[in-house]
């Protein structure tokens, strides 16, 4: 399903509606688009998320899909915005390189530095080379959540984001989801693999995005 997209990267489509803030936007990509990234806001509404783009130099991802499953495009798909954070090695995950690609016991910032040398398509892809999609949901605590005594000493937004628990996003967000990853695939000419949650591609909340499903079928018009 091939849908009109204009010089900018901004999708003409009754399904997505415009939302443009040029405060999250970084400027135009060098390259090439290889992957997309799923998120979820860890905000209660899109108003919130919405709102907070609009701040100075305010990071945020291309597209934002409410829980009723409203698609508001955000930044347009050219531009890069910050929403992936310090990438994390594939080996992490799958066997596609070794551990010992990197010095022992390495940071957050120096794998990333290590991962950028090269090239997008042996690594995850970054803000130079991702499209962002946002899903609303707020991670909370557990119900009778005991923090240890390393995170005794968080605040309650630090250890929300340590030990919380993202929501599985509605019925309304993963059909829209598989909606416009399918449209950016075929747009893009995106393989199916080239699609991540983002606790995969850096270091995030593991439940962020778990439930999220792009591959659901897609209706006919």
């Amino acid at each position: 399903m091939l849908v009109e997209i204009d010089e900018h990267g901004m999708i003409s489509h009754a399904r997505v509606r415009h939302a443009r803030s040029l405060q999250i936007e970084r400027g135009k990509r060098a390259g090439a688009i290889t992957g997309i990234v799923v998120h979820q806001t860890d905000a209660d509404t899109s108003a919130s998320s919405l709102n907070s783009y609009k701040r100075p130099k305010a990071n945020g991802a291309h597209f934002l899909i409410d829980k009723d499953g409203t698609i508001y495009q955000t930044a347009a798909i050219y531009q890069r915005t910050n929403h992936v954070g310090p990438l994390q090695a594939p080996c992490l995950v799958i066997p596609t390189c070794t551990l010992s690609d990197f010095p022992e016991k390495v940071g957050a910032t120096a794998m990333h530095r290590i991962e950028m040398r090269k090239a997008p398509a042996d690594r995850y892809p970054s803000n130079m080379e991702a499209i962002g999609i946002e899903m609303v949901g707020r991670a909370r605590l557990p119900e009778g959540f005991k923090p240890d005594s390393r995170q005794k000493r968080m605040s309650l937004e630090r250890l929300r984001g340590d030990a919380g628990v993202f929501p599985t996003p509605t019925a309304a967000q993963n059909q829209a989801l598989s909606w416009l990853v399918h449209v950016l695939q075929e747009s893009m000419h995106l393989a199916a693999s080239e699609v991540f949650r983002h606790p995969d591609v850096s270091r995030k909340n593991i439940t962020e995005a778990q439930g999220a499903n792009w591959t659901l079928p897609i209706p006919t018009p």
